[in-house]
């Protein structure tokens, strides 16, 4: 059976499908397509439930959670950090309502807990779209007020003289105690649930052997990092695939019911209700 497999191509999803990419795991009966484009596309992919196994943000789950359950491996969890809000100068959380700030895409966690610490979009402050590793730069260049920087620009934008405005990932282990869950894995429930479970389990084994071969798997997705070399991606993909990547566990699952469930509350997302997790074995 050959299922397509979306991913990001940023440094930490090419890490962790290191094994699957290079065919060094067993598949039994399952072989994969990978599919490589920005997560802002893919969320909107997952809209249509154009491909069997995708990459998605947590923030997008509720608008997929008739066609896909998410995967308690493949996840990207920001523990004590995540997207960063950034400027020019030096301010405190407050200055940033009713200023322009520019975001990677609507659909990202990081645009989600964003609203959550400030207030909705378009309310209490004004946005607009711009591609995330443009976003540094669109801010130095005085075309935004702040940024909201995910990926590889959280290690790389002091280098340009911007300056921290909150992490996003502290405020929200300050508030709730819990990791902020940005991304994670989602699979098509039309394949039923001996097949999830099976593709689940291979995705964590994928996982595994990279951790286990990281040296490799690294030099794999340096090719993939922007303007990073080999000791920031290593730095990179340790903060984002790591023990909370392999199983999310317990505590991953109330980190995105959490989260979701603020976002409902605050009429960002829609409540969705039960969410369908199959758990690697």
């Amino acid at each position: 059976m050959l299922l397509q497999l979306a991913h990001s191509p940023d440094p930490d999803d090419a890490f962790m499908f290191y094994g699957l990419a290079k065919e060094l795991i067993p598949t039994g009966r399952y072989r994969f397509k990978h599919i490589l484009q920005d997560i802002q596309t893919l969320n909107q992919r997952a809209l249509n439930g154009e491909m069997e196994i995708t990459a998605i943000s947590i923030h997008a789950y509720p608008y997929v959670a008739d066609k896909y359950a998410l995967t308690s491996c493949g996840s990207s969890m920001g523990d004590g950090y995540g997207p960063m809000v950034i400027a020019r100068e030096k301010h405190d959380l407050s200055w940033l309502k009713g200023k322009k700030i520019a975001v990677p895409g609507k659909m990202t966690t990081a645009f989600l807990a964003l609203q959550l610490a400030i207030g909705k979009a378009g309310e209490a402050f004004d946005y607009e779209v711009v591609m995330f590793d443009q976003i540094p730069q669109y801010v130095k260049d005085g075309k935004a007020d702040a940024g909201l920087i995910i990926h590889e620009g959280q290690l790389t934008y002091k280098s340009m003289g911007l300056e921290l405005i909150v992490d996003l990932g502290i405020w929200w282990q300050e508030k709730t105690g819990l990791p902020l869950p940005l991304g994670g894995n989602c699979i098509r429930k039309d394949l039923g649930m001996p097949a999830m479970q099976e593709i689940t389990d291979i995705l964590k084994q994928s996982i595994q052997f990279s951790l286990d071969h990281r040296k490799e798997a690294v030099e794999y997705a340096l090719q993939f990092g922007r303007d990073l070399d080999k000791q920031m991606a290593d730095k990179f993909v340790g903060m984002y695939v790591n023990h909370w990547t392999l199983d999310y566990g317990d505590r991953g699952v109330a980190a995105i019911e959490t989260l979701l469930g603020e976002g409902a509350k605050a009429g960002i997302v829609p409540a969705i209700g039960k969410i369908d997790f199959i758990r690697a074995k």
